[in-house]
């Protein structure tokens, strides 16, 4: 009977213990799915939902639930950059680090942008492309072990023989090798499945291609198509057997018209995209993931003598600087916009830049915040779990001091980040 008693002691205890929520006071409230303000919110927090919203300022309903008070600040759900490289990060000796660094280097960098990424209140990201540490590093984020925003890793990026993402570029006649599906690298439609299937086998989330040139790789062109067009269409066939979708990087017009034709999600960067491929991409209901904060940066970089491998220099001055017009273009032309940055690029931690650029391009504060929230989430197959406060989602939350949609530029310094029910800051 003592015994008895005991175990329903111990049971009553736990259940109290896993009663406990946390009750946050929101002066401001962005409302992601309505495109609203809303005013004096109380968002109720069980384990790592959110259990209810409530309008006012509610008391916990038990001395064992806890209190936050954000009565000065406006609260948003957790933000989504949805390109990002967590492995590596600009620097002028980054060209050099690919001989010098070791796996296990670029994995300790990567835990400590992971960190600054998550402060920055990105607590989703999509990850397109590095060496495969990058698929480490959510594995680890995800068991708990360090502190990292929900990762969707791409793995290792696909490319052609010599394009933008062909990890031998820039190499010695004696390193180069000739690199095959399993290091990423595609010439035939055989190669294209077998590259995916071994990025499933990776443990990737989804696919990235380089479907065109690029500006940081050491090779001539920035835009050129870099696949044919049956190349792509077995990577999107394969991908999507294997539950992937695909992102494509492209500056290049025609590279960026086979790759949407043949069916991927988002286009990276679009450049240099014609306004054909701009209805095109309306038509298919693909995404324009800008990174403007990354065009700013390489043309900005370009100018330091030695920063960029000479063959790089030219391409950042051709591409940086039109990234932010023709994003422009295309959000008033209707193309569906998502939030990007290319983070990696420029330093972790500053994606929040990015808001002002779109808005300065012509897309409202609002809207900004939408493709940083609810769009990636329909892209990721998480609209009923991430980019809104509601009931049944994530506990996915960030406070700033002022209301974007009067100054975006707050999300620049983001006070509160609360990820999963945990909170990680508090200022």
């Amino acid at each position: 009977m003592k015994r008895l008693f005991t175990l329903i002691s111990a049971l009553i205890f736990c259940l109290t213990i896993s009663a406990q929520e946390i009750y946050i006071h929101a002066g401001k409230l962005v409302d992601t799915k309505n495109g609203k303000i809303l005013n004096d919110q109380t968002i109720i927090i069980s384990g790592n939902k959110i259990k209810s919203v409530q309008n006012g300022f509610l008391d916990p309903s038990s001395a064992e639930d806890s209190l936050i008070d954000l009565k000065n600040k406006t609260v948003l759900p957790g933000l989504t950059d949805m390109h990002v490289h967590l492995e590596s990060e600009t620097n002028p000796s980054k060209y050099m680090q690919r001989f010098t660094n070791n796996p296990a280097d670029d994995a300790l960098s990567s835990v400590g942008f992971a960190k600054k990424t998550l402060m920055a209140g990105f607590t989703t990201v999509r990850d397109l492309g590095g060496s495969g540490v990058n698929i480490a590093l959510r594995d680890a984020i995800n068991k708990g072990n360090i502190n990292g925003p929900r990762i969707f890793t791409a793995g290792k990026s696909l490319a052609t023989t010599g394009g933008h993402a062909d990890p031998t570029n820039g190499m010695n006649n004696e390193m180069i090798g000739d690199p095959g599906p399993k290091e990423g690298v595609v010439n035939s439609v055989e190669d294209a499945r077998k590259a995916v299937r071994q990025r499933y086998k990776n443990g990737a989330d989804l696919i990235k291609i380089t479907a065109t040139g690029g500006v940081l790789s050491v090779a001539k062109s920035s835009s050129n198509p870099q696949f044919f067009d049956e190349e792509i269409e077995e990577i999107v066939k394969t991908a999507k057997d294997y539950g992937f979708h695909v992102a494509a990087h492209a500056h290049g017009d025609e590279g960026m018209q086979r790759a949407v034709k043949a069916g991927v999600t988002t286009i990276e960067h679009g450049t240099l995209m014609s306004e054909e491929t701009m209805d095109l991409m309306k038509k298919n209901g693909a995404y324009l993931v800008p990174t403007i904060t990354a065009g700013k940066e390489v043309t900005e970089k370009a100018q330091i003598e030695n920063y960029y491998p000479e063959l790089v220099v030219p391409k950042a001055k051709e591409i940086g600087p039109k990234i932010q017009n023709t994003f422009s273009k295309a959000y008033k032309r209707g193309v569906p916009i998502a939030f990007g940055t290319d983070a990696g690029v420029f330093k972790h931690g500053e994606n929040g830049k990015e808001f002002w650029f779109m808005v300065e391009a012509g897309m409202p504060e609002m809207e900004a915040i939408q493709v940083a929230t609810i769009v990636p989430a329909k892209i990721l197959n998480m609209e009923k779990e991430s980019g809104q406060i509601a009931s049944g989602f994530y506990a996915d939350i960030i406070a700033v001091d002022e209301d974007p949609t009067q100054n975006i530029k707050t999300l620049e310094d983001v006070k509160f980040v609360m990820k999963e029910g945990k909170v990680f800051k508090n200022e």
